[in-house]
């Protein structure tokens, strides 16, 4: 098992810069193991290894990201960008979230599912008061997956744009999963295990790179639940076993004796705590394991995490909806096209999918019952007040424990009723 933040594991203190060095693999590792406080700041590279890093890696252009940094990217999979965005960048979503609460909260209330909308409480705390009432609170900000106007205009920022561009090259593509996360002191239906973002979309997709921006709406560390990586993990250029769905949640979580076989990890030494301040942004690719650790503090940990690609090739999301261009070189002049793409929802995509897959089969359905079984299981998926959360990434991995989300899933696909495991 991995270990949990203490004296001995390497922290990413808040900043990106770091030393090139020739050191090998074995190398690095020792010289981390040496590591003291005054020099956790100089993260030694990673030898360049015939990896994804061939297809992926472009050359250096000016922009945001120092030359540095850029490598760090490539080399260690992850690189922490200081500063990259001011408060004012951030208060809109902030104010998005308000009102998004604020919604779920009169639509709890109208169904007699609470009694007090906890109006007095700020964003960093109503939602959690919330879910004293309803522990499945968060789990419905989560499934809403419309994208607001404040979340598209940081996610177009001409800063992270401009990074984008310097991983991706110039033409780049808004990819269909978004999240907002609320990580809610204590809660579970917050936790993420270790995993690969390419362990949730379609194989067609596990070479195209993939940029994620995570980033906080608050300063985060190991004790309000800021990030873990497992650097380098991503040179191996797999996608190691998952296996669903973990604990009570819909996540998969990444198989870690075939992390530390297949990807030539070492989970002690590899293992990177990155506390950040609010405005720093964590940029990170698809293959690079990760997790988020638990909140034990008095504060909601609102996060978002967005995603960039080539707008032409290969996204894993099953057809659900379409990555959106960003940018046009050939048009200066380009508008993002918000409207319409916006309203998608993708995880309700996901319900509708399967919904027509169901109907197609229902003639070679075994039973009625089964036919009635899946009908009722989309419905209450559906429900906007439903915290079941399915999608097609359940198919791609061992369902080795089951909960709501996995009976709902497998029932939408005509299967037999089955039972908590």
């Amino acid at each position: 098992m991995l270990k949990q933040p203490g004296n001995s594991d390497t922290v990413l203190q808040a900043t990106s810069q770091w030393e090139p060095s020739p050191l090998g693999r074995s190398d690095v590792k020792k010289s981390l193991e040496c590591n003291s406080l005054q020099n956790l700041n100089t993260v030694p590279r990673l030898p360049a290894m015939p990896s994804i890093l061939d297809q992926w890696r472009r050359p250096y252009t000016a922009g945001p990201l120092t030359a540095d940094e850029a490598e760090q990217y490539w080399s260690h999979g992850y690189v922490v960008k200081q500063g990259c965005l001011q408060m004012q960048d951030l208060q809109p979503s902030l104010e998005a979230i308000a009102r998004r609460v604020d919604d779920l909260a009169a639509k709890l209330q109208a169904a007699g599912l609470i009694s007090d909308p906890c109006s007095s409480l700020g964003v960093f705390q109503r939602l959690a008061a919330l879910e004293q009432q309803f522990p499945d609170a968060g789990v419905l900000v989560h499934k809403d997956g419309r994208l607001p106007p404040e979340f598209a205009a940081l996610w177009s920022h001409p800063t992270l744009l401009a990074i984008a561009q310097q991983l991706l090259g110039p033409h780049v593509g808004g990819h269909p999963s978004w999240n907002v996360r609320a990580k809610t002191p204590r809660a579970e239906g917050g936790d993420v295990p270790w995993h690969q973002d390419s362990a949730y979309c379609s194989p067609d997709a596990r070479q195209t790179l993939q940029v994620t921006a995570w980033i906080p709406l608050l300063d985060v560390d190991a004790a309000n639940g800021c990030m873990q990586l497992l650097r380098g993990g991503h040179l191996a250029g797999r996608t190691v076993a998952h296996t669903a769905a973990s604990g009570n949640t819909w996540h998969v979580a990444m198989d870690e004796a075939a992390a530390a076989a297949e990807l030539g990890l070492d989970l002690a030494a590899d293992l990177v705590t990155v506390p950040m301040k609010a405005g720093d942004v964590l940029l990170f690719n698809n293959l690079i394991p990760h997790r988020s650790l638990d909140n034990t503090s008095d504060r909601i940990r609102w996060s978002l995490d967005l995603r960039w690609q080539h707008p032409d090739l290969p996204d894993g999301a099953y057809g659900l909806k379409r990555s959106i261009r960003m940018t046009d070189p050939a048009d200066p002049s380009y508008v993002i096209p918000w409207a319409g793409w916006a309203d998608v929802d993708k995880k309700t995509g996901q319900q509708q999918q399967q919904q027509q897959q169901q109907q197609g089969s229902d003639d070679d359905l075994d039973s009625t019952e089964t036919g009635v079984a899946a009908a009722a299981a989309a419905a209450d998926v559906e429900d906007p007040l439903s915290s079941v959360l399915v999608g097609p990434w359940l198919d791609l991995w061992p369902i080795t424990h089951h909960n709501k989300h996995t009976r709902a899933w497998l029932a939408m696909k005509g299967s037999a009723a089955i039972t908590d495991q």
